[in-house]
């Protein structure tokens, strides 16, 4: 038994809105299920303009692996020039983020249409 909970593991879900790679994460993002999701990220911030919207709206738990997967994501996107955006509607996720100091660091939007619509007026005024 390998003692991971299997109901914990983040599944995935990937789709293409225009250039914007949306990907929904659901379960959670802890020290077991972290080195996963953190090779996708790479993946999808290898090349250069990495366009990408995390929907954590189905996240139930978060801890400072998961953050720090999160931050790399954000690091690595905008040093391709590119750009990561969170959707959350969770006031704790968000109360985190406050404590962490990380609150101003993530563009963040409360539904996925948000920041799909913001993507679009960005790129239709950049």
């Amino acid at each position: 038994m390998s003692g991971i909970d299997p109901r914990s593991t983040p599944h995935l879900r990937e789709h293409t809105v225009g250039e914007t790679i949306v990907v929904e994460l659901r379960g959670e993002i802890d020290i077991f299920t972290a080195p996963l999701l953190a090779a996708r990220l790479d993946a999808l911030t290898a090349d250069p303009h990495p366009d990408l919207v995390l929907d954590l709206r189905f996240t139930a738990f978060i801890d400072c692996t998961g953050l720090g997967v999160l931050c790399r994501a954000r690091n690595r996107s905008e040093a391709r020039y590119g750009r990561l955006r969170l959707v959350t509607d969770s006031v704790g996720f968000r109360r985190i983020l406050r404590a962490v100091g990380l609150a101003g660091v993530f563009e963040l939007h409360s539904s996925l249409n948000d920041a799909l619509v913001r993507t679009s007026a960005v790129v239709a005024t950049g």
